[in-house]
């Protein structure tokens, strides 16, 4: 039998065992040796409120009340690193299971690529859209609200993309350290007025591109007024519903910015059919493999897998501690 990483129920973390089997034609049986997790996403089915706007219709393309988004128990985990057993170092997007049996064409060769920048894949893709949907050209400033693993992503994906003034906000100063070694300018939201902070550095005419995975309403509100007239907020978090107090009648009203909702992994994409998720996941791909994503200061270091269940919950609990939890697996 297999361990896996499960969510039993909101709040309740825990081990559910997984028959092993037989690999079937098109499949290997993989071993991890490391694996890492998908914080903002998870933390809705941890938290519980993923399932509070009910199932998501997908013919209708809103949420109904008569039924759940997802079933529990939900995996949790989001990509694994390790061999198959013929040797070959390989990845693929899974729960954190001690062994797995993964179809052929799931699996993603390392090659040369060491795990943990391997493990800004996923982060990348999500970063990736969101500059895409934020129309970042070169020269643009551009400010990243939210220093989990998406938002550094997309720190080290604007330099590359040529931006002339990259602005980086969060609260957990961790978070503002590994920016700022990515070429960033940082702000402390918690500190005073970050949208008018934005202003004042970019001669009062605000930023060209805001992107944002804080989930935080305050960001938004500080993206309004930081924001230069017409330009683009790309919002790619997936946060619990906001509390009264977002003002779409002050700066937001007066800057008219665009607002695009960004999911990099919902097809068709807004630039259907040059660009898709496959798309978008071979050019994060091919970023990686040219030292232009890392994961340097991102990945956390790997706790061991039989700790995960009491470690795990600390992710919500105590964010400054885990910026992208990784997992060593027993050798």
């Amino acid at each position: 039998m297999a361990k896996r990483l499960v969510c039993h129920s909101p709040g309740e973390i825990g081990w559910a065992e997984v028959a092993d089997r037989d690999p079937q034609a098109g499949e290997v049986r993989v071993r991890p040796s490391y694996g890492v997790e998908k914080h903002g996403t998870m933390a809705a089915f941890v938290k519980g409120y993923a399932n509070d706007r009910g199932r998501w219709d997908s013919e209708a393309r809103v949420h109904r009340a008569d039924g759940v988004l997802w079933n529990y128990p939900v995996p949790l985990g989001n990509m694994q690193f390790g061999h198959t057993e013929v040797g070959e170092a390989v990845a693929w997007w899974g729960p954190f299971q001690d062994i797995a049996v993964i179809g052929e064409s799931s699996l993603r060769p390392l090659g040369n690529v060491a795990w943990r920048n391997a493990a800004m894949q996923d982060p990348g893709e999500f970063a990736l859209g969101a500059l895409r949907d934020g129309h970042l050209r070169i020269g643009d400033s551009v400010a990243v609200f939210g220093l989990g693993a998406i938002g550094l992503a997309a720190v080290q994906l604007a330099q590359a993309a040529g931006a002339s003034k990259i602005f980086a906000l969060d609260p957990i100063p961790s978070r503002r350290e590994v920016a700022k070694r990515y070429g960033a300018v940082t702000i402390d939201p918690a500190s005073g007025d970050a949208g008018m902070a934005l202003r004042e550095m970019t001669d009062m005419d605000g930023v060209d591109v805001v992107i944002d995975f804080s989930g935080a309403w305050r960001a938004l509100q500080a993206g309004f007024r930081g924001v230069g007239y017409g330009g683009i907020i790309a919002y790619g978090a997936f946060p619990a519903p906001f509390p009264a107090g977002l003002d779409l009648g002050g700066e937001a009203h007066m800057n008219r910015p665009k607002i695009v909702f960004s999911r990099a992994c919902s097809d068709p994409n807004p630039d259907h059919p040059r660009w898709s998720e496959a798309r978008i996941r071979e050019e994060v791909w091919a970023l990686i493999q040219r030292g232009l994503l890392r994961g340097d200061g991102i990945v956390d270091e790997p706790v061991p897998f039989a700790d995960l269940p009491r470690i795990y919950p600390e992710i919500a609990a105590r964010p400054e501690a885990h910026l992208k939890l990784s997992v060593e697996y027993p050798r």
